[in-house]
């Protein structure tokens, strides 16, 4: 499975944004991005102004990168959205956020969607009964994720839920902290997908230009 296996903190300094893709250790002081908040490289802190398709690239960039996705399976959520009914760019963000791993991640079984995809990966949950190992799997409405009973000692899936109170609740999401279990309720809701923000109609005028 062919996945970014880079400095990940380079990646929120060249959006110049935090995509916290590091866990907690994008709150605290040890942050590459509150230490160095510009660009990497040479030229970082020089002063460059961005042409309308450079904020669109790096747009797509920064939404690609937010879910972990590469480029050719990012295009390919693109255009499944163009072929549904409603708003290209919310149709897309619905698709990314209906992904297996994010969703592990969202329920806070995971600190980040990298984790999310490792433990997925490793055969540590079950969609309906039954064992799922793609993180690309595709959830629908009223599918109930279970962390596996052998893999409920797993220090990692342990710690992040210790600090699931500390995220947003999300309404298409429901978590049963006790039974290490969720439920995937529906259709995502855009309000509800702002950290960190997004513009994903420069992502589809991007695709379409």
């Amino acid at each position: 499975m062919a996945r970014y296996s880079g400095p990940v903190c380079k990646l929120c300094r060249r959006e110049a944004m935090k995509l916290f893709l590091k866990g907690e250790r994008c709150y605290s002081e040890k942050c590459s991005f509150t230490r160095r908040p510009y660009p990497p490289g040479q030229h970082g802190q020089a002063r460059v102004k961005l042409s309308e398709y450079a904020i669109r690239l790096r747009e797509k960039q920064k939404v690609r990168r937010i879910y972990g996705v590469l480029e050719r399976q990012f295009q390919k959520y693109y255009f499944d959205a163009t072929r549904r009914k409603g708003r290209t760019g919310e149709q897309m963000l619905g698709l990314l956020e209906s992904r297996f791993d994010n969703a592990v991640h969202r329920l806070g079984f995971a600190f980040t969607r990298a984790q999310a995809r490792q433990l997925v990966r490793h055969g540590h949950f079950t969609v309906n009964g039954k064992r799922v190992d793609i993180p690309s799997y595709v959830l629908r409405a009223g599918d109930k994720i279970e962390v596996r009973t052998k893999s409920r000692e797993i220090k990692e899936i342990i710690a992040s839920l210790a600090q699931v109170d500390k995220r947003p609740q999300l309404s298409w999401l429901e978590l049963d902290k006790a039974n290490f279990a969720g439920t995937f309720k529906g259709a995502p809701v855009r309000e509800e997908m702002n950290e960190p923000a997004i513009r994903e109609q420069y992502v589809v005028e991007y695709y379409s230009r």
